[in-house]
């Protein structure tokens, strides 16, 4: 007869081993020494006046008895070796594992390493303890030093909370700083039953209660053997002992009207019983044992019905040390951290009483497992997590049928435990209506709020039945029979409480079959370039009809991409389609400078350590003579960058950077720059803000919070960005590389730092993710966001790393559009990736779930490496992601699973890019020779205006753009007469593989004077598409089979000719073209232009001329402010509410030692 009850009770066993991990180190590790003989390895003891570890003590009762401290770690002892314990130590020791801040010693009862409870009846088939180990004797062994002694065979009797020690049943002595009691339940028979010590009355509980019924049904063949209690362990139990093929039957008896009551209702439980007896198992239900009758040798002969089952928690140990233990159903009474009633001495598994309640199930003693573990170890860097009621879903197959329940499966018997957080945010708790307490005492409780849809099918034994809320919105729970199979999608429907896409009945019936809708793709008449209103039709058709065979040739025809070029990856994408439906082959080819993709390039950097565009030309190049162009130039750029972080302004590289990376600041439509310095997750203080308001007063510059949560200041002039970078170096700051590629902002809410509602530090996470990655060029920019709880006010799903965003900029929130996005979960942090704002929005995806708050900048610094090294150029994080095979899924494995076996390697080349940094603004600031880069004109220090400026809101800014470009022809301009004049130093053109240049001042015509291999070019400054004056700071690009040398406007890409007959016309937009004049150096050291007069030359090209004025643009607000004229609560900028005067200045100066005067 054998017992599924498991109540009070202890077992010690006489003979056994004692295993501990010895002190000899091999290859880092120590392997743990197996005793023979019965010989006996002694715990580790406390230290006393000199005494060693390990060694006899002279006086045991000493009431002294300090924690043990090796290595200033502290020690972590765990009673209980079975699934829950081992289960802690697996999870503190990976946690830990960067710290280093414990050691675990571990003491189990049993004579075996932790195995699987729950396995427990494949014993009777292999009979091989070992199969069942959780982990194999040599993880224990390859532990590092001293993180882990076990002890098996070993009973702990007594715990000294006072001293802080435990004593064991063979008077060893183990100091503790940290107790963690798992010593889970006991299966005894209730001492009050007559017979309960006969012999042929067993437990199921251990090996060795397995081994005893073994041996004992060898020896009564073809008797009736008896299993009392029809739970799941029951169930296990009569499974057991039927396929020992020793007892002539076998009977299940269960006091209920079913088996499984605690998992599954009336009908459920019901039709399970029934595919028992199919079994050929008997089930006698609402039958309790009163007797067990014995003969005359105390040997079992049968059993009288009655009463007598009961469950207890092992806490005897607890008791008498004095801890809390429940009065009624037994247990260690935890708080939500799992702490006893003594705050160093914690109980997890079945031997816990959370809320009265013990648990018996595996999940979530795992789950208190977990959270103990995690606040040990990374509570000091997140809000710890607590304990809270525990998932009791179950999916198992218990003789031959497959059962399920989860989440809240009794919600309509018991009434739901809990509602999604929507449902209850419209009730007032304790509020009750007089006639609802009335109907209540006449009528009886309202029924639960709850709706259940049920299936029955009893020809294929299939029973299903879902709980909803009443208005069919979430998921709260259910039971299977049968057909299991939608269990693990139902599971995470009633966790994640999010309302449900179809209607309850699609989940027992399937959805309806209909037309399917293809909502990817866009319509023909879909705008894809607001620049230039260019459709996708417009792209299909240039690639269809044969027109455009390159991405080049699709710039050229529909001019899409030659604006802001936001539109060009979707434009690629358009493209790639078209030619692959066509059956042609679609290159990733850098340019056509290069038969390689952006990632082929890498690669090839990397592996020959190419430092320079000369190298990469040489080794990769078509022509190993070609100056490259636009497209290829800023991407060999950002690789270098990439991989070895020299500074941008370096002679070698200067050539290569677009406008922005090349002055470090973001070039504005008049010619001036913006300048962002970093403000670190948002987070900035009073005495930075004031530097920032100074700065800006003194230099006259727009300022604007952005949508990084940083501060911009615009209208800077290139000659005043080293004084305005100085100010703001020395007040503490440094660049914010807004001009770069490269990481932006790491957004965050206020987290657990100020929020009532936070739950992680968002804002210390955001701050050190920023620090780390501040500064790295990827081949597109990068943002991220941390958000401190799923209220999600970070935004952090929402941008290229969950970290533009689409709320306001207060919030952070992780996930739609990030590159990377955390956000804070009670384990730790959801990691998002892959978001995209833009033309083509795109919300980020989870990469990995509960991630420890250590684990964080490993799996990022993998991520973003991995997507440096591979993705093509000028392309976000989520259209990468997109074109990975498999997607997120290939990420996944490579990033978290290692499948290429790079990850070790990810995280060094991160590292070692990483501490390169250095703060681009400063070394400029120190270098003189940089510092000349920093004046509008190469030959004088005189300014000029190029757009006007106007006054709004209290702020300055550049008038918006001309309404129409200018129609005259430039470079048709018939000049009167042409001279030779000296303009500016030879010396200012350094010989670069990527070519120089300048721009110059005559009279009030701004000329750009190129160098390229020797050969100087001239044309005017001003590109005419918008009027900028912009031009010496393009890219120069070449084709030199064509003989073709061109330079590209910074602003919107026109790429202009500047020799042979085409110079002055524009390649990618016939309506444009520009003036050129010859160029050369003289022995004089000076480069003389062929000019026309000054008065001539300013008739034409003139600064004034071309200025955009205030009368020739659109106010776009003009009908709306007509509305919104005299609206109440309105005021005129500039006043104050209070008194509807002038709004009060604070006068704020520079004090001349440099600290701000108020």
């Amino acid at each position: 007869m054998s017992s599924a009850t498991r109540v009070n009770g202890v077992k010690e066993t006489d003979a056994g081993e004692q295993v501990e991990l010895p002190g000899q180190k091999q290859n880092g590790v120590k392997e743990a020494t197996h005793t023979e003989g019965g010989d006996q390895v002694e715990l580790p003891k406390r230290k006393q006046d000199g005494v060693e570890d390990g060694q006899d003590t002279p006086d045991r009762e000493q009431e002294e008895l300090p924690p043990q401290k090796q290595k200033g770690r502290k020690k972590v002892v765990v009673v209980g070796l079975g699934m829950v314990g081992v289960a802690f130590i697996e999870k503190l020791m990976k946690l830990d594992a960067k710290r280093r801040e414990y050691d675990v010693i571990v003491i189990g009862e049993e004579p075996h390493l932790a195995y699987n409870r729950v396995g427990l009846s494949s014993f009777f088939q292999h009979r091989n303890v070992e199969n069942l180990y959780l982990n194999p004797k040599s993880w224990y062994a390859g532990m590092p030093e001293g993180s882990l002694n076990y002890h098996l065979n070993t009973m702990v009797t007594e715990i000294h909370p006072d001293m802080k020690v435990v004593t064991t049943s063979k008077g060893d002595t183990v100091p503790y700083d940290y107790l963690v009691l798992a010593t889970g339940s006991d299966a005894v028979l209730p001492r009050h039953t007559p017979g309960h010590d006969a012999k042929g009355v067993f437990v199921y509980r251990t090996i060795e209660d397995l081994q005893k019924l073994i041996e004992f049904s060898a020896s009564v063949k073809g008797s009736n053997g008896l299993v009392v209690g029809g739970g799941l362990l029951g169930l296990e139990a009569a499974k057991a002992m039927w396929d020992l093929e020793e007892f002539g039957s076998v009977k299940l008896i269960e006091r209920n009207r079913w088996v499984m009551s605690r998992q599954l209702d009336d009908d459920a439980g019901t039709m399970v019983v029934e595919q028992v007896r199919n079994l050929g198992l008997e089930v006698l239900l609402s039958k309790r044992v009163g007797k067990i009758n014995v003969d005359d040798d105390n040997a079992v002969k049968g059993v009288t019905f009655e009463d007598g089952e009961y469950m207890d928690s092992r806490d005897e140990l607890a008791r008498r040390a004095g801890i809390k233990c429940a009065d009624r159903g037994g247990g260690i009474v935890i708080n939500p951290d799992l702490s006893s009633s003594n705050p160093d001495i914690y109980a997890i598994g079945e031997c816990a009483s959370w809320e009265s309640q013990t648990f018996g199930l595996i999940a979530p003693g795992i789950e208190m497992a977990d959270v103990l573990a995690f606040n040990l170890t990374q509570a000091k860097a997140h809000v710890p997590r607590k304990f809270k009621r525990p998932d009791l879903s179950t999916k198992l197959k218990l003789l031959g049928v497959e059962v399920a329940s989860f989440g809240d499966f009794f919600a309509d018997r018991d009434g739901p435990k809990e509602l999604p957080t929507r449902l209850r945010a419209g009730k007032k708790d304790g509020t009750v209506k007089a006639e609802d307490r009335v109907r209540s005492i006449t009528d009886g409780p309202p029924p639960p709020p709850v709706k259940a849809l049920s299936y029955k099918d009893p020809f294929k034994a299939v029973y299903k039945k879902y709980l909803f809320t009443m208005d069919g919105k979430y998921l709260l729970g259910g039971m299977m029979i049968g057909d299991t199979k939608d269990y693990v999608k139902l599971v995470p429907m009633v966790k994640n409480q999010k309302p449900l896409e179809v209607p309850p009945s699609e989940f027992i019936l399937g959805s309806s079959k209909g037309d399917d809708e293809n909502a990817d793709d866009l319509d023909d008449d879909t705008q894809i370039c607001s620049c230039h209103n260019v459709t996708k039709g417009d792209v299909a058709k240039s690639v269809k009809d044969g027109t455009c065979k390159s991405i080049g040739d699709v710039k050229s025809c529909t001019k899409a991409g030659t604006g802001c070029g936001g539109c060009m990856p979707l434009v690629q994408t358009i493209f790639n389609t078209e030619m692959k439906a066509m059956g042609n082959e679609v290159l990733n080819h850098l340019c056509p400078h290069f038969a390689y993709s952006r990632a082929d390039i890498f690669n090839i950097v990397t592996v020959k350590k190419l430092k320079t565009f000369s190298e990469v030309m040489k080794e990769c190049g078509k022509d190993s003579e070609s100056l490259g162009c636009e497209g290829c130039k800023p991407t060999i750029g950002s690789i270098l960058a990439s991989l070895y972080n020299q500074h941008v302004m370096d002679k070698p590289l200067h050539g290569l950077q677009e406008t922005n990376d090349k002055f470090l600041a973001n070039i504005q439509r008049n010619g001036t720059f913006s300048v962002i310095p970093r403000i670190a997750a948002g987070e900035i203080t009073p005495d930075k803000l004031i530097a920032i308001g100074t700065v800006a007063k003194k230099y006259g510059l727009y300022t604007k919070i952005t949508g990084g949560q940083r501060i911009d200041l615009f209208g800077a002039k290139k000659h005043d960005l080293v004084d305005i970078w100085t100010a703001l170096v020395e007040a503490g700051m440094e660049s914010g590389h807004a001009y770069a590629k490269s990481l932006r902002t790491v957004k965050s809410c206020v987290g657990t730092t100020w929020c009532r509602y936070g739950i992680g530090d968002s804002v210390g996470m955001a701050v050190r993710l920023e620090e780390r990655y501040k500064s790295i060029r990827s081949p597109h920019k990068m943002k991220g966001g941390v958000s401190g709880c799923v209220r999600e006010c970070a935004e952090a799903q929402n941008k290229e790393s969950v970290f533009d965003l689409t709320f306001p900029s207060s919030r952070a929130d992780a996930n739609p559009y990030y590159s990377f996005g955390l956000i804070a979960t009670e384990k730790g942090f959801n990691i998002f990736v892959g978001g995209n704002g833009g033309s083509k929005p795109r919300h980020s995806e989870l990469l990995a779930k509960d991630v420890p708050p250590d684990d964080v900048v490993p799996i990022l610094d993998r991520y973003l490496m991995f997507y440096i090294r591979s993705a093509d150029k000028l392309q976000r994080t989520a259209r990468w992601i997109e074109q990975l095979p498999k997607g997120i899924q290939y990420l996944r494995e490579v990033i978290l699973e290692d499948k290429l076996g790079i990850c070790a390697e990810l995280e060094k080349q991160m590292n070692d890019l990483v501490g390169t940094f250095f703060c681009e603004w400063t070394e400029v600031i120190k270098d003189p020779e940089r510092r000349k880069a920093f004046q509008q004109f190469g030959n004088t220090t005189e300014e000029l205006e190029n757009v006007e400026i106007i006054e709004e809101r209290g702020q300055k800014r550049p008038t918006n753009w001309a309404k129409d470009a200018p129609s005259q022809d430039f470079r048709g301009t018939k000049w009167t007469s042409l001279t030779w004049q000296p303009m500016i130093e030879a010396s200012a053109f350094p010989d670069l593989a990527t070519g120089s240049s300048q721009n110059v001042k005559r009279g009030d015509t701004q000329l750009a004077i190129f160098k390229v291999k020797g050969v100087y070019y001239a044309s005017q400054q001003m590109c005419p598409h918008k009027r900028a004056f912009a031009l010496s700071d393009g890219l120069i690009g070449d084709d030199l089979k064509s003989n073709k040398l061109w330079v590209s406007c910074p602003y919107h890409k026109r790429n202009y000719s500047l020799k042979g007959d085409d110079a002055g016309k524009c390649s990618n937009d016939e309506t444009m073209n520009i003036a050129t004049f010859p160029a050369e150096e003289r022995d004089d050291g000076m480069v003389y232009l062929k000019l026309p007069p000054v008065e001539e030359l300013d008739g034409v090209l003139g600064t004034q001329k071309w200025k955009v004025k205030k009368d020739e643009s659109e106010d776009y607000f003009k009908k709306m402010d007509q509305k919104l004229k005299g609206m109440k609560g309105r005021k005129p900028f500039g006043a104050n509410h209070l008194d509807g005067g002038p709004a009060k200045q604070m006068t704020v100066t520079a004090g001349g030692d440099g600290s701000i005067d108020w």
